[in-house]
């Protein structure tokens, strides 16, 4: 139940529909329970009639256009309430839409790294449609059930108290029922979600690198992986299924069983004399009129169940706090010279040994330095820690003199560019996709960007110049085009920090040149940390910082470390011997041999 009354107050600003539909369903329940009525007044008149007595012609025609009257209202109602249910489920669906996305911008790098993307959309579409859909059943049926099953009992019980007693015990016996084989169903659903989350994260993934799903020849078995997760999900239902069912023909039986009681009393009683003609049809048409909302709690409560079951992920992504928030007196960060500092730093991801022991280096303003060291020695993780995308936990990391744990993340962020080794670009227009360096950019100023990362003239080449949509992940444009667009976004956002995960590899002669040469000039003027993938690039910055073991092994200028029989000596000394051994040891150390 606390379930239930959650998902009523995630929406608890929509209040005024809820009232709307609240009202509308009040009156047509109330319609519906005036018919019997109006039906007990018209037979009893006519029985009047055929017993020979007088009859008011009148007054049965009236309860004729009474009965209309009521039809047409029920319609008029039943609309009407039903349109404030619509938009109650789809306003109620951009809220936890908006609050979902909201709230998973706010966590951590921590979070994305542990959780599939496919799982994170699945929790979203499944939550938010299961609960518009039940909000919607509620909305147009479960509140008419229950007035009418309130107006039914009272009118009931005016007549023919014994009769109320007997239709009101439905309720607590099949209530009791539902409660009983609720648990049961929703470890069943549990499980049917976890596959389910396997299964969408894994065919996101697969179409996000149809290429490499091809290449590799692998339709086949991805197809088999996520056919098996079906497969499972239809052998989980099956038995949930089962269970449901047979607990609902028991449910059933049980409301017959009290169903018959309630027409032997009334029909033998009626023939005792107890109920005219009329009354008993009335009270008839008030005994089905209550099996109709009876009866349909199966649906009701399985729906119910279903909103409770898969909104269970949904909220439980909503509950997770984020563990990197700024201090409570976070001050704005304040860049005079740009200066970058590592103290002692120490730094492990969940549940994995330490990638970084007590690293330390500097780096003064405006200068260049790379990062070397063998995959999986924390350079990247270096530049992930700069930008406080993760807590380090022992340490301070400052930038001109600050540290970044007492400064807000937005100002850190706004001071740092970030090239990625991978150039992440969007759906949309080349415009959209540099102006993502920032939102108020004119149109000059992205020109001239681009013009710098050298991207202006192969941009006006196409048709619809900046104006022109490159498809999912930039998939239109070649790998020199998209990493021009990806450095242009990096010039636009013009900070005085940059850190840049050298991307030139498999390029052309042609497009690494001009790479090159636009990485050249976004690097003028800024302090800038480099994982280089190329010992040219290496060669020109202004320092080294070698990392083996996770710690700094040596610090230095090219021209020091050259010789001094460190990392960067011996991966010049690999690609000086040009062997397949050479090779392997650059390959270990992210560097392309030449």
């Amino acid at each position: 139940m606390k379930h239930i009354i959650r998902i009523f107050k995630f929406g608890s600003s929509l209040w005024r529909y809820y009232i709307g539909v609240g009202v509308f369903t009040i009156l047509m329940a109330a319609m519906s329970q005036l018919q019997p009525l109006f039906t007990k007044g018209a037979i009893d008149q006519i029985t009047k009639l055929l017993s020979g007595g007088k009859a008011d012609i009148d007054l049965v025609a009236l309860y004729a256009v009474l009965i209309f009257v009521t039809d047409v209202g029920q319609t008029l109602m039943s609309n009407i309430g039903g349109y404030l249910g619509d938009m109650v489920a789809v306003k109620l669906q951009r809220l936890m839409s908006q609050r979902y996305y909201e709230h998973l911008l706010t966590l951590p790098q921590a979070y994305f790294d542990s959780e599939l993307t496919g799982k994170i959309i699945n929790r979203m579409n499944r939550g938010i449609n299961q609960i518009t859909d039940f909000i919607q059943m509620v909305s147009n049926n479960f509140l008419q059930f229950i007035f009418s099953t309130i107006f039914t009992l009272i009118i009931v019980a005016i007549y023919a108290w014994p009769v109320a007693l007997m239709l009101l015990s439905l309720y607590p016996i099949f209530i009791g029922f539902t409660i009983k084989t609720s648990g049961k169903w929703q470890s069943y659903q549990k499980k049917i979600n976890e596959q389910l989350d396997i299964a969408s994260g894994r065919f996101a993934e697969s179409i996000g690198q149809i290429k490499v799903v091809k290449s590799f020849l692998r339709e086949a078995s991805e197809l088999k992986y996520f056919n098996k997760r079906f497969e499972t999900v239809v052998k989980t239902t099956r038995p949930q299924s089962r269970f449901w069912h047979k607990q609902d023909v028991l449910r059933r039986l049980v409301l017959n069983v009290i169903f018959l009681l309630v027409f032997v009393y009334i029909f033998v009683e009626t023939a005792h004399g107890l109920y005219s003609l009329g009354t008993m049809v009335m009270l008839i048409q008030y005994a089905m009129l209550i099996r109709i909302p009876i009866f349909s709690i199966s649906f009701v409560v399985d729906q119910a169940q279903r909103a409770v079951a898969n909104t269970k992920d949904y909220f439980d992504a909503m509950d997770v706090r984020p563990d990197l928030t700024d201090d409570k007196n976070a001050k704005k960060l304040i860049i005079q010279s740009a200066s970058i500092e590592f103290k002692n730093v120490v730094f492990h991801y969940p549940g994995s040994p330490l990638v970084l022991k007590q690293i330390s280096f500097s780096l003064e303003p405006g200068m260049k330095a790379a990062l070397v060291g063998e995959s999986g020695q924390g350079k990247t993780t270096i530049t992930s820690l700069i930008l406080h995308l993760y807590a380090i936990k022992n340490g301070e990391i400052l930038i001109d003199g600050q540290n970044i744990n007492k400064v807000t993340q937005e100002s850190l962020r706004e001071s740092i560019a970030v090239v990625f080794q991978e150039p992440y670009l969007f759906s949309g227009t080349i415009r959209e996709n540099i102006s993502y360096g920032s939102a108020q950019a004119t149109d000059r100023a992205i020109i001239s960007a681009a013009k710098s990362a050298n991207a202006h003239e192969f941009i006006s080449k196409f048709k619809k110049g900046y104006d022109t949509e490159i498809g999912e992940r930039g998939l239109r444009l070649s790998g020199g085009q998209k990493q021009r667009i990806a450095i242009a976004r990096a010039i636009l956002k013009d900070a005085p920090i940059l850190i840049l995960d050298e991307a030139t590899s498999s390029l052309d002669t042609k497009s690494e040149r001009k790479v090159q040469q636009a990485l050249s000039r976004l690097m003028k003027g800024r302090t800038t940390l480099i994982i280089a993938h190329r010992l040219s690039t290496i060669a020109s910055v202004d320092r080294i910082i070698t990392i083996d073991g996770g710690i700094v092994q040596e610090i230095g200028t090219p021209e020091e470390l050259e010789n001094s029989g460190g990392i960067y000596a011996k991966l010049l000394n690999f690609q000086k011997i040009h062997t397949t051994a050479g090779e392997k040891r650059l390959k270990k150390y992210e560097i392309e041999a030449i």
